[in-house]
């Protein structure tokens, strides 16, 4: 999917793209309004428009201003709206507030949510999250054979962790704690040698959020908040419930169905983040700092976003087909609702 990212100095200089366009508002003090059927952007002095038949989905990252005949346009055209912090996580979304599927699903997915079924689903996306991060590793050691043994051990060590997962059953309330000290532990060992595998001015101590306390982590923080706005998308619209999830908690507003799923996911960010770092595109007048940590500025998320959405255009061949990435999680999403309800087809 490809964005369109307006901002004060680029506002003639983007492309337009026929489909698939997400419309990144990205500009203090931005307006945005309808005109016939187009979306009408001015920032400053400068307007474009952009037809809504081109607009996926629009993603307003800053202080801007929407009225209410927008959203209108944009909800009879099937767009969300989504408000995204300085991290890149969605905080508020705007959706059409039908249903688009049956409330079954729902049902289902409630019921299965603390059975050895939803234990089952729980450790299969924490398995997926471990081989990814494996096969990802393997990569890298082919491009840094200087680098082989320490990566062989890396792989090694995450092998012997991910197969605590096999040997855990039943209700998830008996082995969430389990699962979640296995994942810690896994994460600690995969990115420990990514830190070790990237230039020495870059590598950093373990993970760190908001605020993100070096630039590795505020690029892998913000390509994860991109991904946990596809994976809520991807779940309202296949009929999932968001908030009911089976591994995470179900905290008070807490998206948990989509910590679950982004595990499956979390990989293609982490390699596009390392990718930048490999390919010296990284530069630290990216990043502002701001207390007790570094946030990614307009230059560094346009870097990041042009990035990652090539990525998740390029196709690859799962489940027996050719797709594009950015499709998988809807295509995984369906999948899922599709089994809850016994609809379920092993084959796809």
């Amino acid at each position: 999917m490809k964005r369109l990212l307006l901002n004060t100095n680029s506002i003639y200089k983007f492309v337009f793209f026929l489909k698939n366009m997400e419309l990144v508002i990205n500009s203090y003090g931005a307006f945005l309004q309808k005109s016939g059927d187009c979306f009408k952007v001015k920032i400053e002095d400068k307007t474009s428009e952009i037809s809504c038949q081109k607009v996926s989905a629009i993603l307003i990252s800053t202080s801007a201003v929407i009225t209410t005949d927008a959203i209108k346009l944009a909800m009879n055209n099937n767009i969300d709206i989504v408000f995204i912090d300085e991290h890149g996580n969605p905080f508020a979304r705007i959706w059409y507030p039908k249903l688009g599927s049956t409330s079954l699903i729902r049902r289902k997915q409630l019921e299965i949510s603390e059975s050895d079924a939803g234990c089952r689903l729980a450790l299969e996306w924490v398995m997926n999250k471990f081989n990814n991060q494996i096969e990802l590793l393997k990569q890298l050691r082919q491009t840094r054979p200087h680098r082989s043994a320490e990566i062989t051990s890396a792989i090694e060590q995450l092998q012997s962790i991910a197969s605590e997962l096999v040997k855990l059953s039943g209700n998830i309330n008996e082995v969430r704690n389990e699962i979640l000290g296995i994942e810690g532990t896994g994460a600690r060992v995969y990115f420990d040698i990514i830190s070790r595998l990237l230039p020495e001015r870059f590598q950093f101590q373990g993970r760190s959020r908001n605020p993100a306390k070096d630039p590795f982590n505020a690029l892998l923080n913000y390509a994860y908040g991109i991904l946990y706005s596809r994976v809520e998308k991807a779940c309202i619209i296949a009929g999932l419930d968001p908030y009911l999830g089976f591994l995470h908690s179900d905290n008070y507003n807490k998206k948990s169905l989509v910590f679950d799923l982004i595990e499956n996911y979390r990989i293609w960010a982490d390699q596009v983040v390392i990718n930048l770092f490999a390919a010296r595109k990284v530069k630290l007048e990216m990043f502002d700092k701001i207390p007790n940590g570094l946030t990614l500025n307009k230059e560094g998320k346009a870097l990041l976003i042009t990035e990652f959405n090539n990525f998740l255009d390029e196709s690859i061949r799962y489940r027996g087909r050719n797709i594009q990435r950015k499709n998988i999680i809807q295509f995984d999403c369906h999948r899922l609702a599709n089994k809850l309800i016994g609809k379920d087809d092993e084959t796809k």
